[in-house]
């Protein structure tokens, strides 16, 4: 109940400070949700199986975010940011799939 509480009051403080995000960053944020949705997706995962670690949970929520940017950057760097940038969403999103497809499994017993 506190992580939903969490949810909702950090939902509407983003709504309402309405933050700016500096144009250099900007190609960033969306690897960055996608990579923060995985570990989302994993930690509700790992809840319905009854293995939810909540420092696992953290670490994997940030290890993903700062991997997935350091993935675009390099990219960037190298020149080829727009293929990196597909790969990491790629992997994450089946990734995410595959945990979705894991969470109805248990839901919906089906």
């Amino acid at each position: 109940m506190i992580a939903v509480l969490g949810l909702v009051v950090g939902v509407v403080a983003g709504l309402l400070v309405r933050p700016e995000i500096p144009a250099v960053m900007e190609q960033y944020l969306p690897i960055a949700v996608v990579a923060a949705l995985d570990a989302v997706f994993g930690g509700l995962r790992a809840m319905l199986d009854g293995i939810f670690d909540d420092k696992v949970f953290v670490v994997s929520f940030l290890c993903n975010v700062v991997v997935a940017a350091l993935i675009v950057f390099l990219g960037d760097e190298l020149g080829v940011g727009a293929q990196l940038s597909t790969g990491v969403v790629v992997v994450l999103g089946i990734r995410i799939f595959s945990n979705a497809a894991a969470i109805r499994r248990h839901v919906f017993r089906a």
